[in-house]
C-alpha cells in the first residue's frame, strides 16, 4: 500500500523547509535509512531519510522549493502502484469523516450492535491481568529538570522492527537539546503513538515493545490512549484481529531473515549513535566491521577505527562490497540530468503535469543555482535568489526586536595598552593563545555579575533576572549568524573561554551546532574589530536586554600626564532596552568593563 511522505519537523522553530536536494528519482527503489533528499531549515541544510521501504512514485515538490510542515512531500509503495489513492487520502481525510452520514439506514443496526460490541469489550478489558501481557511500556522520560513534554524528533526504528536493550529508539527534543531516548527493553516494536514532529507529555506513552503478535489493547485503554490509539496502529489489528496476528508473526518471522543478509550488502546493521558518530567524522560505514551481535557496528567500532586498517577489516567481504558501491551510482545519474532525460523520458511526465515539451524545462530546472541576470531597458543587471530558512528567522526575529524593544545606545573609549602588553605575556608562555575578544567577554562576565540589570530579560508583564551568566558570542557564517552561548563565563578563566570560543567557532562554520549550544544565552557579544571597523550598533538578540557591539583597535594619539602620546583606542556600544535598562545602568556597565580592560590583571582573579 502506498504511503505518503511528509515535510518533518527538524526543530522547534521550523514552520516550513525548502527542499535543498533530491537523492532519489522517482522509479528508485528506497530502503529503511537511505537519504531521500537534504532540507533546509531555518537553522541548517540537514538529511532526511526514509523510514519506509518501497519504490519513490510521486515527488511533491522540486529542488528549491518551499513546503510547510507536515505537507507531502513524495509517495512510496510497490512498484507500479497507483499514488494517486495515497495523495487523496492524504488531502481529504475532513472529508472522508462526511461519508458515514449518508448510511442512516445502517445507523439503526449500528446502533444496537453498538450496545452488544461495549458489553463485550469491557468485559475481557477487566479480566486482562496486564502483568500477563509479554509487553512493555515505553513512556517520555524527563530528559530535563525543566522538561514537561518532548518532541518526537526523529524515530529510528518502525513498527514491527526487532530492537535491542540498547538501541536509540527515538530522538526527542526538549527545551534544552534534542537528546536520545533508550527504550532498555528487547523484542518487537509493537506500537509508536507520538509521530514526528508531534508532542507527548513526560511519563505518556511513546512506544511499546514486547513479543510479536501480543495483543497490546488492554496496555493502551489502561492508559487512556485506546480511542487514540485505535485511529492509528491499532486499527489495522483490532478490526482484522484474526489475521492481523498471523500476519504479525509472519512479519516477526521476515524481519530476522532481512537482517540476517543485512551483512549481505543489502542494509548496514549499525547504531543511531554509531551512524551519527561516522558521519560527523566521515568515516564510510562499509569500511568498518561490526563487533556486536550479527556483526552490529555500535560506537566502539568508530572509535577503534584508523584508516590504515580499512585493507584488513573488508578483505574477506571486499567482493560483497563491491555490491552496494554501484548502488549509489544510478542515484548520481540524475545530478547530469541531458543524459538521463535523453534515454529515459519516463521521469519527465512524472515530476509536474507538463505535456511533450516538459524535458526542455526539467533540464532547466537545476539553473536556480546560478539564476540568470534579468534584463529590462533602462535597469542594470542584477540577480534574485530565494531567501533561505535561516535569513528569513533572523529577518523575523532582529525586526521584531528593532521595531518592539526601544533601543538606545551608550560608547565608550577603552585605552587597550595594559591589555595589549599582558596578551603578549600570556601569549608567550601559555599553549592557549588568547584575543582580545577572550578578554572582553571575560570582562563582560565579571562586570554583569555587578551590575545585575544587564543581566536580565522582558517577559511583557515581568522581567527576569538572570542568576546564571550565559554570553552569546555572535559568529558569522556563510548562510547568516549564529550565536552559540559559553555558558557560567564568569566562573571559566580566560584559557577556558579562549577554548570554547574557537570550538564554537569551528562547530558553526561546519554545521555541527547543536540546539543546546545555542540557546540561553543572558547577554551577547558581536565584535567586528577583525575586520577594521572601529564603531558600530548592534541590534538586540531577544529575549536579552542588552548586547554589546566592539570595534578594532585603533593607534591614535592620546593624552596622558598631560602629554599627547600614542595610544591603542577600542570604542564599545552598549545596545539597551530601555524598558528593562536605564542610561544610568548602561553607562556604569561599560565603567565597569573599561575599568577591567585598562587593569586586565584583574580578570585573572
Amino acid at each position: 500500500m502506498a504511503e505518503v511522505v511528509k515535510m518533518p519537523k527538524m526543530s522547534d522553530t521550523m514552520t516550513d523547509g525548502v527542499l535543498a536536494k533530491w537523492h532519489k528519482k522517482v522509479g528508485d527503489k528506497i530502503k529503511p535509512g537511505d537519504v531521500l533528499a537534504e532540507i533546509e531549515t531555518d537553522k541548517a541544510t540537514m538529511d532526511f531519510e526514509s523510514y519506509q521501504e518501497g519504490t519513490l512514485l510521486f515527488i511533491g515538490i522540486e529542488e528549491g522549493q518551499s513546503a510547510p510542515v507536515d505537507a507531502v512531500i513524495a509517495v512510496l509503495g510497490a512498484e507500479g502502484e497507483d499514488y494517486k489513492t495515497a495523495l487523496g487520502n492524504a488531502g481529504s481525510e475532513p472529508e472522508q469523516a462526511a461519508p458515514p452520514a449518508p448510511a442512516e439506514e445502517v445507523a439503526v443496526p449500528a446502533a444496537e450492535a453498538a450496545p452488544a460490541t461495549p458489553s463485550v469489550a469491557p468485559a475481557p478489558a477487566a479480566k486482562v491481568d496486564l502483568s500477563t501481557i509479554p509487553a512493555t511500556v515505553i513512556r517520555m522520560p524527563a530528559l530535563s529538570d525543566t522538561m514537561t513534554e518532548g518532541v518526537i524528533n526523529k524515530w529510528n526504528f518502525k513498527v514491527g522492527d526487532k530492537v535491542k536493550s540498547d538501541d536509540s529508539l527515538a530522538d526527542v527534543e526538549t527545551d534544552k537539546a534534542t537528546m536520545e531516548v533508550v527504550g532498555y527493553e528487547e523484542g518487537t516494536l509493537l506500537y509508536i503513538g507520538p509521530k514526528e514532529g508531534e508532542a507527548a507529555p513526560v511519563n505518556g506513552i511513546i512506544a511499546i515493545v514486547g513479543k510479536a503478535g501480543t495483543d497490546i489493547t488492554p496496555l493502551l485503554q489502561d492508559s487512556g490512549l485506546a480511542p487514540a490509539a485505535e485511529e492509528a496502529a491499532p486499527a489495522a489489528e483490532a478490526a482484522p484481529a484474526e489475521e492481523a496476528a498471523p500476519a504479525v508473526e509472519a512479519a516477526a518471522e521476515e524481519a530476522p531473515a532481512e537482517e540476517a543478509h543485512a551483512t549481505d550488502g543489502d542494509r548496514i546493521k549499525i547504531s543511531p549513535l554509531a551512524r551519527r558518530i561516522a558521519k560527523e567524522k566521515g568515516i564510510d560505514i562499509h569500511d568498518l566491521k561490526g563487533s556486536a551481535d550479527g556483526g552490529r557496528i555500535v560506537k566502539k567500532d568508530i572509535e577503534a577505527y584508523t584508516p590504515s586498517a580499512k585493507p584488513t577489516t573488508i578483505a574477506a567481504p571486499a567482493p560483497v562490497a563491491a555490491t552496494p558501491i554501484p548502488a549509489p551510482a544510478p542515484v548520481a545519474t540524475p545530478v547530469a540530468v541531458p543524459a538521463p532525460v535523453a534515454a529515459a523520458p519516463t521521469p519527465a511526465p512524472v515530476i509536474t503535469p507538463v505535456a511533450a515539451p516538459a524535458p526542455q524545462p526539467v533540464a532547466a530546472t537545476p539553473a536556480p543555482a546560478a539564476v540568470a541576470p534579468t534584463q529590462y531597458a533602462g535597469v542594470g543587471k542584477y540577480t534574485e535568489k530565494p531567501v533561505s530558512q535561516m535569513r528569513k528567522v533572523i529577518a523575523k526575529r532582529l525586526s521584531e526586536s528593532l521595531f518592539t524593544a526601544p533601543h538606545f545606545y551608550v560608547t565608550m573609549s577603552i585605552d587597550m595598552d595594559q591589555a595589549i602588553a599582558t596578551r603578549i605575556k600570556i601569549n608567550e608562555t601559555s599553549s592557549v593563545k588568547i584575543s582580545f575578544n577572550d578578554f572582553v567577554l571575560k570582562a563582560c562576565a565579571v562586570a554583569l555579575k555587578q551590575h545585575p540589570n544587564i543581566n536580565s530579560s522582558w517577559l511583557g508583564d515581568k522581567i527576569r533576572y538572570n542568576e546564571t551568566i550565559n554570553i552569546g558570542v555572535a559568529v558569522a557564517v556563510d548562510e547568516g549568524l549564529l550565536v552559540p552561548v559559553i555558558r557560567d563565563a564568569d566562573q571559566k578563566s580566560l584559557g577556558g573561554i579562549s577554548v570554547q570560543v574557537k570550538d564554537f567557532a569551528q562547530k558553526a562554520k561546519a554545521k555541527k551546532l547543536q540546539p543546546a549550544d545555542w540557546e540561553g544565552s543572558t547577554f551577547t557579544i558581536s565584535n567586528l574589530g577583525m575586520f577594521g571597523v572601529e564603531e558600530f550598533t548592534a541590534i538586540i538578540n531577544p529575549p536579552d536586554a542588552c548586547i554589546l557591539a566592539v570595534g578594532g583597535i585603533q593607534q591614535v594619539p592620546v593624552v596622558k600626564n598631560g602629554a599627547v602620546v600614542p595610544g591603542n583606542v577600542m570604542k564599545v556600544t552598549l545596545s539597551c532596552d530601555h524598558r528593562v535598562v536605564d542610561g544610568a545602568t548602561g553607562a556604569a556597565f561599560l565603567q565597569t568593563v573599561k575599568a577591567l580592560l585598562e587593569d586586565p590583571i584583574r580578570l585573572m582573579v
